[in-house]
């Protein structure tokens, strides 16, 4: 879908990269909301330990003699800690613990050491207890993780010194969980991570109804483009207002305007110079008839001539018969130009059909010096064609071929399978550029007009032979290099469905397949006697070898 559509693709966009962008500014405001709630309340705690110190330090100065007895110091110390409880009273998440320095050398009096009862010593590690008892004023702290019922809790103690007169130094532990700050702080996290999706989906929908207005006139004009590439010409975007989009549907229509006008006119043009060809052409062909029978009657009698005359007459003729051929040219591509050109399918043998032509072709071929030779691997040979239209395109491709061959051997290849058949002409001669080989079938154009040509030529062959292949649902296709020479492929599907199937033949047809059979595999011919081989396929699709004299 996020290929088909742009507003899907900008709708997508615009989401993730929001996302992004929310996932990093909420990630930092947590962090920065987290670290400032642990060290607001660390402080908090920090100050509570300074100030319960302070106090319990006031009250043993204050109440502590040389006269004291342990009993009275226990109770002393029991004021202390209801002092100490008095301060954190407001804190009920707070727990305390009074611990005797360790490494301290016997003292008159001492104290037993206490802790409220939630007060666990086993969450004071070694490194805090040496740094609290080896400070005097500075209290120190250490996050812990505290076991409950709904699972860890996190917590912070905080350690400091109290030094009793006569009984040595003790340490003051308080303990003060976070839960409730850890709390305040996944619910903060929630309501930025609702919000933030509340906020993706309205960024989401507003993106959507944007790139509506401005992709919805586009994808008008693309609709609208199709249906006149469809010949839909009265087809027109509506327009309203008068803003870019609007300017851009007004050009579109002005655009389409100008092309349907000049659509109109080149059609009309095309018609008339449709009927005029055709026209001309039948008007042309019963004063040519008439020329033709004289100069047959002069062409007879141009023994009794003086020999320019003669060679007069002799030229006569030659021209007569290229202009009989341009007429015929010029009517068969009226009927292309006006879809009446239609087929006469009938079963037929490429293979036979191709020899046909070959040998009809080959005293031409004979006086230019090329030898015509004829490859059919085997295969299916028998396609349903029109073989009139058939042979004129062979005869068109061997005629080119032994005009440029430079009397060099000229292959043509039959070959085929069960989904399509093709023919191919390889001539070794002068070959073309690819610039040449690209205009090769346009109408009245020549590679080299200077050129002598021995087969007429009027330079609509070849466009004739494309629209006989496309006629069949074929196609000819055309390989070329400058010294190399030149082939032509004609590929015709053997059922109108599979106009598509690849070609039997390679372009160019591959060397192999331009030398004759080795001796091992085809007889000797009889002297004198020029042979060639030839595999063919009879209906038992049976492969064999055949001799063909020439």
């Amino acid at each position: 879908m996020l290929r088909r559509s742009l507003q899907a693709r900008v709708v997508a966009a615009s989401m993730v990269l929001s996302t992004l962008a929310l996932v990093g500014v909420f990630g930092y405001m947590s962090v920065s909301v987290g670290s400032n709630l642990f060290e607001t309340r660390r402080d908090e705690a920090l100050v509570e330990a300074a100030r319960a110190s302070a106090e319990m330090q006031r009250v043993f100065a204050e109440a502590v003699t040389q006269n004291l007895t342990s009993g009275e110091l226990d109770a002393l110390q029991d004021r202390a800690l209801d002092a100490v409880t008095g301060l954190i009273a407001s804190r009920s998440s707070t727990e305390y613990a009074m611990l005797r320095a360790e490494g301290q050398s016997e003292t008159v009096l001492a104290m037993n050491d206490v802790q409220s009862q939630a007060f666990d010593t086993d969450l004071l590690t070694d490194e805090l207890r040496t740094a609290v008892a080896a400070s005097a004023d500075t209290p120190y702290y250490q996050s812990v993780r505290l076991d409950a019922e709904g699972g860890a809790q996190p917590a912070i103690v905080v350690g400091t010194t109290v030094d009793v007169p006569l009984a040595g130094r003790y340490e003051l532990y308080l303990l003060t969980s976070l839960q409730s700050t850890q709390d305040t702080l996944a619910f903060m996290q929630l309501t930025m991570l609702l919000g933030g999706v509340a906020l993706i989906g309205l960024i989401g929908a507003i993106t959507w109804f944007v790139a509506r207005m401005v992709v919805g006139p586009v994808q008008t004009v693309a609709d609208t483009s199709a249906r006149i590439a469809a010949g839909e010409l009265t087809v027109r975007i509506p327009v309203h207002g008068s803003d870019e989009l609007a300017k851009l549907g007004r050009s579109f229509n002005d655009m389409a305007d100008s092309i349907t006008r000049q659509i109109t006119e080149l059609g009309t043009l095309s018609t008339v110079q449709q009927r005029f060809v055709s026209d001309v052409s039948h008007e042309l062909r019963t004063p040519l008839t008439t020329i033709r029978l004289a100069g047959d009657v002069l062409h007879d009698r141009r023994g009794d001539f003086d020999p320019v005359a003669a060679r007069t007459v002799e030229l006569l003729r030659t021209q007569i018969e290229r202009f009989e051929q341009l007429l015929a040219d010029l009517l068969e591509l009226s009927r292309f130009d006006a879809g009446a050109a239609q087929l006469e399918i009938e079963p037929t043998n490429l293979v036979r059909l191709a020899e046909g032509e070959i040998a009809a072709l080959e005293p031409l071929a004979a006086e230019r010096g090329s030898e015509l030779r004829l490859v059919a691997p085997g295969g299916h040979f028998e396609a349903e064609v029109d073989p009139r239209r058939i042979r004129r395109i062979l005869q068109n491709l061997l005629g080119n071929a032994i005009d440029h061959g430079e009397g060099r051997p000229i292959v043509v290849t039959v070959d085929s399978t069960s989904e399509a058949a093709a023919i191919a002409v390889r001539d070794h001669g002068v070959g073309m550029t690819e610039e040449e080989a690209s205009r090769v079938f346009d109408r009245f154009w020549r590679a080299d007009p200077s050129r002598q040509r021995r087969t007429g030529g009027t330079g609509l062959g070849l466009s004739i032979s494309r629209d006989d292949a496309a006629l069949h649902g074929g196609r000819i296709d055309v390989w070329s290099r400058p010294g190399e020479g030149t082939a032509f492929r004609l590929t015709l599907p053997r059922a109108g469905d599979r106009a598509s199937a690849p070609s039997p033949i390679e372009l160019p047809p591959a060397d192999t397949q331009a030398i004759v059979l080795p001796e091992a595999e085809a007889p000797a011919a009889a002297p004198g006697t020029e042979t060639e081989a030839i595999a063919l396929v009879d209906p038992s699709v049976e492969t064999r070898t055949e001799e063909v004299e020439r």
